[in-house]
């Protein structure tokens, strides 16, 4: 049996076409870390709500506009992203307290913790309400997770 060019230019792109990079590949928007436990005792003050905080990183190539995007807890407190772009390989810090917002923090203005220091669940939604990750810890003996 014998192929000819084109034939052969046709196996070549289709087999080209099978071994492409998976989806996944070009990177998402996702949780990477969630400070939960505050260092020191829990008493509420501006600077130990801050030390409670969600890492939230843009994993593509481009901007991603996060505007209507929700960081949700388990007991559906809420923060949702105003006109925002995070940019290609950036992280954004979205703590607890108050404070003036920049590219890399947002502040949720609350005047309590959000963050239950033994057990919890973060949901990253987009806009259109769509899951875009989750990220749960079910252990008190440490501060933190790695999402």
């Amino acid at each position: 049996m014998t192929l000819t060019a084109a034939t052969a230019m046709s196996i070549a792109a289709v087999g080209a076409l099978l071994t492409a990079a998976p989806a996944e590949a070009a990177g998402s928007v996702h949780l990477t870390k969630i400070y939960y436990d505050s260092p020191g005792k829990d008493t509420g003050s501006n600077a130990s709500l801050n030390a409670e905080y969600v890492q939230i990183k843009n994993t593509t190539s481009k901007a991603a506009s996060l505007k209507g995007w929700v960081l949700v807890d388990a007991s559906s407190h809420k923060y949702t992203f105003g006109a925002f772009s995070l940019g290609a390989g950036k992280t954004v810090t979205v703590r607890t307290g108050k404070g003036s917002n920049t590219t890399g923090t947002k502040y949720q203005n609350r005047k309590w913790y959000v963050w239950n220091n033994t057990k919890d669940k973060a949901t990253l939604k987009k806009a259109s309400g769509a899951v875009a990750d989750t990220c749960a810890y079910n252990n008190g003996s440490v501060d933190y997770t790695a999402c």
